[in-house]
């Protein structure tokens, strides 16, 4: 098991199904936890697990931004983000910016809160989620979807890019398929053909404790079958 005491980390999206296993994996590993969601599903995630810090933040908002620079985290992980189909031919602009906003607009917040801390202290990481989509570059029906996790991906490669010399790095998490989650069962999904979201949470947990010079940037992470 990954050893992260002594680390403070930043996760996002907290109460999700993908960020519940997250968490677990973070505090069985040591780590204190900054929990940032919203509403009940944070309440839950509240009540389950030990944190330092709980926020009940609107990470859409750029006004989050101040809020989350009070706070000194060794690594982030941003799990937020969101998810809709429709036809090429029937998208909306309202379409475009929900998926940016959910997906890539949250993101931006959260480091650029998180990211003056962890220049001065010459140490950090960065952790995102994008999807299977987005690292084939196509997404039958999702083009939006697909187009704003592919911003998700490249955003980060390029802040491992720029900021890996001064300590900060970055990792992009590739789900190669739907997660076995409760929405995505109700959805049809089968849980034999799905990625099981603690498998995805060791992956993150063993992203995390590389050294710098073995550091990980990019895992594409399968379903069995």
């Amino acid at each position: 098991m990954a050893n992260l005491s002594g680390t403070t980390i930043m996760l996002t999206g907290a109460g999700g199904a993908l960020a519940s296993a997250v968490a677990q994996e973070l505090v069985d590993a040591g780590a204190e936890l900054i929990l940032v969601g919203r509403g009940d599903s944070l309440k839950r995630a509240e009540d389950r697990l030990p944190a330092t810090e709980v926020l009940d933040l609107d990470l859409t908002d750029p006004a989050c931004i101040e809020v989350l620079r009070k706070h000194k985290v060794d690594a982030l992980v941003h799990t937020v983000g969101g998810f809709a189909m429709q036809d090429a031919h029937k998208a909306t602009p309202d379409d475009l910016t929900q998926m940016m906003s959910l997906n890539m607009t949250t993101l931006f917040h959260c480091v650029q809160g998180v990211l003056p801390h962890m220049l001065r202290q010459k140490e950090g990481m960065i952790v995102g989620i994008s999807a299977g989509q987005a690292a084939r570059m196509s997404g039958k029906g999702a083009a939006l979807y697909t187009a704003s996790k592919a911003a998700v991906a490249a955003y980060l490669l390029s802040l491992n890019d720029e900021l890996s010399a001064k300590g900060v790095h970055s990792c992009v998490v590739y789900p190669m398929g739907a997660l076995d989650t409760p929405a995505n069962r109700e959805s049809g999904v089968s849980w034999e053909r799905a990625i099981d979201p603690r498998g995805v949470a060791q992956s993150i947990a063993h992203a995390l404790t590389r050294p710098a010079r073995a550091h990980v940037t990019e895992l594409k992470i399968y379903p069995e079958v």
